[in-house]
């Protein structure tokens, strides 16, 4: 049986079509994946990221023990920010990628995906030093708020200013009467925030936001909405574009990576990578004939198999059958073009520079 977050009864009162994702019972969609993301895209939209896990490090190290953990630096930011980042094996790949917030150098909450929850913990204590941490998960629910509605509506439901709270940010404090971790993040290219907030107290929020946002046409949205968003950003999808045998450098994150910083796990294998290049790169590609791109499908030049799509869709803002996957450096570069295989089909498409969608 999957689980269940604390708006599972909230989906089903809503119509929310339910599908088993990562273990969890999930609304893929409620009016429909188009009205959705458009309505994130223009509007506002609340999702459900309810089955995101969380850790904590607390005590002092707290922020050497955590940072030794991912690739970007916690010391370089300040108490109220936060950044994205990856855990890395010993030979580079990723375990997982995390946002990492610093509520000070004695407090460090890490948000991880909801696929690689245990995983994520069971890695964090065995290679943690100095600081024991402490698995959360069950302790939050998390509603995302996202579009160019967000904010208004956000701040309409909190007496705080949240003016200065900018991207990748937070503070703590009520929304709607349910005190919350406001974070200025966020999965899909728009503005808005995610909001940490006890599971009991979740579907009054849920609730609460829907009715402020009534006048904004802000809806509820589901997984469908929230891939194509994503897709149409270039946001890395664990599991499809980023996995235990592919590194930051090859996935085009290299700026998630402080390789001047003391120490992390996988760095050597990454400092030997950036000095002698990667020999795969991820990219965006669009097709220039008919066509959808799916994950897995394979990435055909001249005749002979280079690479695969990870992920694919049909970008309902950009109008435009859009992709990423991996492919030998050399087809890298924006302009290149190959083929993409789709059901024994040849289907043409080119490297384009990304993200596909720029806000505004």
């Amino acid at each position: 049986m999957p689980r269940l977050t604390p708006l599972n009864a909230a989906h089903k009162k809503l119509g929310g079509r339910l599908v088993d994702f990562a273990g969890w019972e999930l609304p893929v969609q409620y009016a429909g994946l188009i009205a959705e993301h458009e309505a994130v895209r223009t509007r506002a939209g609340l999702f459900d990221v309810s089955h995101m896990g969380e850790v904590e490090f607390r005590g002092p190290g707290a922020l050497e023990a955590a940072n030794r953990l991912i690739t970007n630096d916690l010391a370089r930011i300040a108490d109220g920010q936060a950044v994205y980042s990856g855990l890395l094996n010993p030979e580079g790949g990723f375990v997982d990628d995390i946002v990492a917030y610093r509520f000070s150098p004695e407090h460090i909450f890490i948000c991880v995906n909801a696929a690689n929850r245990e995983k994520d913990f069971a890695w964090m204590k065995a290679n943690a030093k100095g600081v024991t941490p402490v698995d959360r998960s069950d302790d939050f629910a998390q509603i995302a708020v996202q579009g160019p509605k967000a904010f208004g509506l956000v701040q309409r439901l909190c007496p705080k200013d949240l003016a200065g709270v900018g991207t990748y940010r937070f503070t703590t404090g009520p929304v709607a009467g349910v005190e919350c971790i406001i974070s200025r993040t966020g999965y899909t290219g728009e503005d808005g925030f995610e909001l940490y907030c006890p599971p009991d107290r979740a579907e009054a929020l849920w609730f609460a936001l829907l009715e402020a946002g009534q006048g904004d046409g802000v809806v509820p949205a589901g997984l469908g909405a929230r891939d194509s968003l994503r897709t149409e950003m270039k946001y890395a999808l664990y599991g499809n574009d980023i996995d235990d045998a592919h590194t930051p450098l090859e996935a085009g994150l290299g700026w998630i990576v402080k390789l001047d910083k003391a120490e992390f796990i996988g760095k050597d294998v990454l400092v030997r990578q950036k000095a002698a290049g990667v020999a795969r790169k991820l990219v965006g590609f669009e097709l220039t004939e008919p066509g959808v791109p799916r994950a897995h499908y394979a990435i055909v030049k001249d005749g002979q198999k280079v690479g695969e799509v990870t992920s694919g869709t049909m970008g309902p803002t950009v109008k435009k059958a859009i992709g990423i996957g991996y492919v030998p450096t050399a087809l890298a570069a924006e302009g290149s073009t190959f083929h993409v295989d789709i059901r024994a089909r040849p289907v043409a498409a080119r490297v384009v520079k990304t993200p596909f969608h720029s806000r505004g």
